[in-house]
């Protein structure tokens, strides 16, 4: 690893971001003989990673989580934990003898005045040029606290789930956590275990929860058989299947969801994989609870009118692209702040800037880098030559 940028090859391509998905890229590109720059605007590889809290581990198989060219070491088990996918991309970087530049954030990306490649403009003043450049800044880049009415006077603790990192402390506290999707279920059921006083659990819209296995079977492997399957076709499957894999939790407050799995898949809602979530509403260690509406001082206003006080609101509320600054201004991204584009398709108003990890697929987000790396390496390839 550097922490300047190379002096040699005029034109290397450039990757921006050392996850996953830009040392896959990269990796792809040099097996091709392509010469690849991952920029990485922290001092080392798998920085996000890092910063994720203590319990994590992939909800998708170790086989079907690694990236091109390296397997995940058997030792790890089948559902890897957060420090060894640190260990991992580590060695991924290693083993591939990739060239990364730490310590270089890249604020902006313009079209070359003669129309030939892209100007990636990164602090300091420097500018660094190529003809093709891939952007793997991450899916959960920035973020996204909500603007609560009162939350800048609100007395308890507030803190987005970015920042936790495991329940000490939280013991013996009353603690809500606002939002239920992967993470915000995994947090609860980690206060609950780590000996917070009450959990509650804030919901807008009942989830699709599904057991992570079944009989042996992950739930990943689903996702890829149906995922081009007829939405309807699969959305009657899987209401099938969750109604007779997991317990009627209307009365606790999580209904059977109203829309189709895979319809809310394509409207970017992917399912809760259970690690314990459904058990603890069950037996009412984990209280689900309206949505939140405003924070007034020291109480929390939810949807349905009820007030509460819990000492800490975490907001397990998502994340945005945060790609507007970089790439905003040349018509690439949705309203949403999306790519228009993922993997080896460009735009033809921008030839040659592509963009891969910017999508949740229900197939596994590590699986479809690997395969995105690939092919965006053979069309690189393809079109360089």
């Amino acid at each position: 690893m550097a922490d300047s940028l190379p002096a040699r090859s005029p034109s290397p391509v450039y990757v921006i971001g050392g996850g996953p998905g830009g040392l896959a890229t990269a990796a792809a590109l040099r097996a091709r003989g392509i010469h690849a720059v991952v920029l990485e605007k922290s001092d080392t590889v798998a920085a996000s990673w890092r910063g994720h809290y203590d319990r994590l581990h992939l909800h998708t198989t170790r086989r079907l989580s690694a990236l091109p060219g390296l397997p995940m070491p058997r030792a790890f088990g089948r559902w890897v934990a957060r420090d060894d996918v640190v260990r991992y991309l580590e060695r991924y970087a290693e083993h591939h003898r990739l060239e990364i530049a730490t310590g270089v954030e890249v604020t902006r990306i313009d079209r070359a005045d003669d129309d030939t490649g892209w100007v990636l403009r990164a602090g300091g003043g420097r500018e660094l040029t190529s003809p093709v450049t891939v952007v793997a800044t991450g899916y959960n880049h920035t973020p996204r606290l909500p603007d609560w009415p009162g939350r800048d006077t609100f007395t308890g603790e507030l803190l987005h789930a970015h920042r936790y990192r495991n329940a000490r402390p939280y013991e013996g506290r009353d603690v809500l956590v606002v939002g239920v999707g992967n993470t915000g279920a995994e947090i609860a059921v980690d206060l609950v275990e780590g000996g917070a006083a009450r959990v509650r659990l804030a919901v807008r819209t009942a989830p699709h929860i599904l057991r992570r296995s079944t009989a042996g079977w992950p739930a990943q492997r689903t996702g890829i058989l149906v995922r081009r399957l007829p939405r309807g076709a699969v959305d009657r499957a899987a209401r099938l299947m969750c109604r007779l894999s997991m317990p009627d939790l209307t009365a606790q407050g999580l209904p059977w969801p109203e829309a189709g799995l895979y319809t809310r898949v394509r409207q970017g809602a992917i399912p809760v994989q259970d690690v314990g979530l459904v058990d603890a509403v069950r037996t009412g260690r984990v209280e689900v609870v309206a949505a939140v509406e405003s924070l007034d001082q020291d109480k929390v206003v939810l949807a349905d009118g009820s007030r509460i006080g819990p000492e800490a609101v975490i907001a397990a509320t998502g994340y945005r692209r945060g790609l507007e600054d970089l790439v905003g201004h040349l018509g690439v991204l949705d309203g949403r702040g999306h790519p228009l584009t993922h993997g080896r398709r460009t735009l033809g108003t921008a030839p040659g800037l592509y963009f891969t990890g910017y999508t949740n697929p229900i197939s596994g987000m590590l699986r479809e880098l690997a395969l995105d790396a690939k092919k965006i390496a053979s069309t690189v390839s393809r079109t360089t030559a």
